[in-house]
């Protein structure tokens, strides 16, 4: 079966992952809940701000998850209040953020009702590799028909 894609391309090798990358974005691409800001720091540090009021560092959970970074939040109801009127949110929440290979999460913290979670993209090197050309001179061609022979 072939599957229709834009990383169908022949040229394309080894960019699958890519394909799921995106479908998982475009999953959580609709939440909203709670707020969040995203922010560059320096040239190699990213901050991501999740505005949780009234959640308690107990209540909230920051995992790490095939490169996907997903803070989910559960408050515990304590029945001895009652509301007049309740205008901070309350429910729980799964909030998810697909991370690029090699970005790492370097710590997270909770102060006034934000959750500051930092992350860190290490500088990337060029890296350039030359690969020996053999001839079949130097027998390799003799020796891989002699193996597709021996396979068929």
């Amino acid at each position: 079966m072939n599957r229709n894609s834009a990383f169908g391309s022949p040229f394309l090798l080894g960019f699958d992952h890519l394909e799921q990358l995106i479908e998982r974005t475009a999953k959580s691409a609709g939440e909203s809940y709670p707020p969040c800001n995203i922010e560059t720091l320096a040239a190699n540090r990213l901050r991501i701000t999740l505005a949780v009021a009234g959640f308690s560092r107990d209540e909230l959970s920051v995992t790490l998850e095939d490169r996907q970074l997903i803070v989910r939040g559960h408050r515990s109801e304590n029945g001895e209040r009652t509301f007049i009127y309740r205008g901070i949110a309350a429910r729980p929440f799964e909030r998810a953020f697909v991370l690029a290979e090699g970005i790492e999460v370097t710590g997270a913290a909770l102060e006034h009702g934000m959750l500051f979670i930092e992350l860190g993209r290490p500088k990337l090197e060029s890296v350039v590799r030359k690969i020996d050309i053999r001839s079949d001179a130097d027998g390799m061609g003799a020796e891989r028909d002699r193996k597709e022979t021996r396979y068929e």
